[in-house]
């Protein structure tokens, strides 16, 4: 009897335990309370000063990329090692009459070449439209199939070359 006395016991005080859960009688809610206002004030326009040289060690001049020197491009071709096409495909910085732009080689197809394309060149490379490797070089076309310049191999991820306009071209990942 003794325990049933005690299940008795500990029955009725989970009960009432659980008449006490938040569940069943919430505990009121707080309401938010507003933020103090911010400093307000009015807005003013004044003209910024002119830009001043900085002085000192860091201020040194800050020196163009160096371009590739016009190179013989019959010395180039003897030397440069073989080129592989799939090895050329996707993005390329290109260097070209102290300009920087971007190069993009494909594997789709463009008349008897690969497409491609340039941004930001300004130089006869913003016509670039077709490549091709022929033997250790890599020979970049316009939308007519005119040759507009002629790249060798000159390192792990470098190209360069020459446009047919004369200005030195590079090359680089």
């Amino acid at each position: 009897m003794s325990q049933l006395r005690t299940g008795v016991f500990a029955i009725s005080i989970l009960a009432l335990a659980g008449c006490q859960s938040d569940r069943i009688n919430p505990p009121p809610t707080r309401t938010p309370q507003p933020l103090p206002a911010a400093p307000s004030g009015t807005v003013t326009g004044t003209q910024l000063p002119p830009p001043t040289q900085p002085t000192g060690p860091a201020a040194a001049p800050v020196q163009p990329a160096a371009t590739t020197p016009a190179v013989d491009p019959a010395a180039q071709a003897a030397s440069a090692p073989a080129v592989e096409k799939n090895s050329l495909l996707g993005s390329w910085n290109v260097s070209s009459g102290g300009s920087s732009c971007q190069m993009f080689l494909t594997l789709t197809k463009y008349g008897n070449s690969s497409r491609g394309g340039t941004r930001g060149c300004s130089n006869e490379l913003a016509n670039m439209r077709a490549w091709e490797v022929a033997g250790n070089q890599v020979v970049v076309y316009d939308d007519s199939g005119n040759t507009i310049a002629r790249l060798y191999s000159s390192g792990a991820g470098r190209f360069d070359g020459q446009t047919t306009g004369e200005p030195p071209v590079s090359l680089s990942r």
